[in-house]
């Protein structure tokens, strides 16, 4: 009889996770063992190495994710205000209390561990967005306009930090999420329509009157008020061509650096463009198969700064070639597509919203990393999924993935 019951408690301990998708768990895991790997040649000639913590983090992390993937994802509806408010305390806490590193003030030391409000606020915004949204979406003007006063707040705090990149993160995921629930597509492009006018504005005037032209015919036909729409669409980026030259006073020299040198970034080649020069000269050097992890010269020579966060993608380019970039992409490409066919089955709006919002965190995070190691996008200091060294990110990103599973897990079981 004993013998009989013991098969049955081994798989009472699964049952909690029966509906989990572990293809989603597996791509995370495997990343986060290689990204230990690669941090760990690029510290490899430096006296301190901290690469071994990116696996205690990640272990941590896994379990955190398991625990939340048994835990029901419908609890967080009535939390949401409550999280949505202690997102917000930690960014103003960071103000008063945290410290500086590198021009930027954006860490609390909490019994020895560096915590980041700014990485854990993007969740916080991805379950708040989510269940603002599941209800009644934002196919309406107030339903979209009170979407982005919530994005608001916290953007604003995140940005006059100052940390660029985050903010950046924290645009993609509202617009995606707006996106999914309904938002009509004209209102996202007019919503982003003043950030390009206050580029294309100081860079070539006749530009911007053929966007700001472009954009009233967007308001025209998809505002109620279509006169109204169309002559508010070109005051607001009148007004943003205006508040470009602001917002860049606003912005520390380094900052500006970042923005602009990954357009010629020969213009500095010892200073702000160092990074961007050194990192396109690794990527290359690896050309098809890579000169082998800890035998890449630009990387055991530490020519590039910061390769094992932000940079870390130049190490695997240069180490493990072509090749190693194209198995990177595609274990990327799978957690996306995982993440897609969760929220096409979650059973509620709630979780179909919280697997869209992290797959616009993954996404953009992923695209401007590589993007700006390969110089197609500027350098904007965010890190690389599970890859780059963070202790902060990886937990975060484990969360996300944790909330995602739970999701998956307590979806309606199909029947046939």
């Amino acid at each position: 009889m004993l013998n009989f019951l013991k098969p049955l408690r081994w798989k009472s301990w699964f049952i909690s996770w029966q509906q989990v998708d572990w293809w989603l768990f597996a791509m995370p895991v495997g990343l986060s063992f290689f990204g230990g790997l690669v941090i760990r040649s690029a510290e490899l000639n430096l006296p301190v190495t901290d690469w071994w913590q990116h696996w205690i983090v990640g272990s941590i992390g896994l379990g955190l994710a398991l625990f939340l993937a048994r835990c029901r994802y419908e609890n967080l509806l009535q939390w949401h205000w409550i999280i949505y408010g202690l997102t917000n305390f930690f960014l103003i806490a960071v103000m008063a209390i945290g410290y500086s590193a590198k021009g930027a003030q954006r860490w609390i030391s909490i019994g020895g561990f560096n915590f980041q409000p700014s990485e854990f606020a993007k969740l916080g915004l991805i379950i708040t967005l989510a269940a603002l949204l599941h209800s009644k979406g934002a196919s309406t003007i107030p339903s979209f306009a009170r979407a982005l006063a919530i994005t608001a707040v916290p953007w604003l705090l995140i940005f006059i930090q100052p940390d660029l990149g985050t903010s950046l993160v924290f645009g993609a995921i509202t617009v995606g999420m707006l996106y999914w629930a309904n938002t009509n597509p004209g209102w996202l492009i007019l919503l982003v329509s003043p950030v390009v006018a206050a580029i294309v504005f100081n860079l070539y005037l006749p530009a911007w009157f053929a966007w700001t032209a472009v954009m009233s015919l967007i308001a025209f036909s998809t505002l109620p008020w279509r006169w109204w729409g169309a002559a508010g669409a070109i005051a607001i980026n009148l007004v943003g061509g205006q508040i470009g030259h602001i917002f860049w006073g606003l912005l520390k020299e380094y900052q500006k650096n970042r923005l602009i040198l990954f357009l010629n970034p020969e213009k500095d080649p010892l200073g702000g463009g160092y990074h961007l020069i050194q990192s396109r000269i690794a990527i290359g050097a690896g050309q098809m198969w890579g000169k082998g992890l800890t035998q890449g010269t630009q990387t055991q020579l530490h020519f590039i700064p910061e390769q094992h966060t932000d940079f870390i993608f130049s190490a695997i380019g240069e180490e493990l070639g072509f090749v190693g970039c194209i198995v990177v992409m595609i274990a990327f490409w799978l957690v996306c597509l995982r993440l897609i066919i969760i929220a096409e089955n979650a059973k509620d709006n709630f979780g179909s919203l919280l697997a869209i919002g992290v797959l616009a965190m993954i996404v953009f995070q992923v695209i401007i990393n590589i993007g700006m190691t390969i110089g197609l996008a500027p350098v904007t200091g965010i890190p690389l999924p599970w890859i780059s060294y963070g202790r902060s990110a990886m937990l975060t990103n484990f969360i996300s993935i944790g909330l995602v599973e739970s999701v998956a897990n307590y979806r309606q079981v199909r029947r046939f």
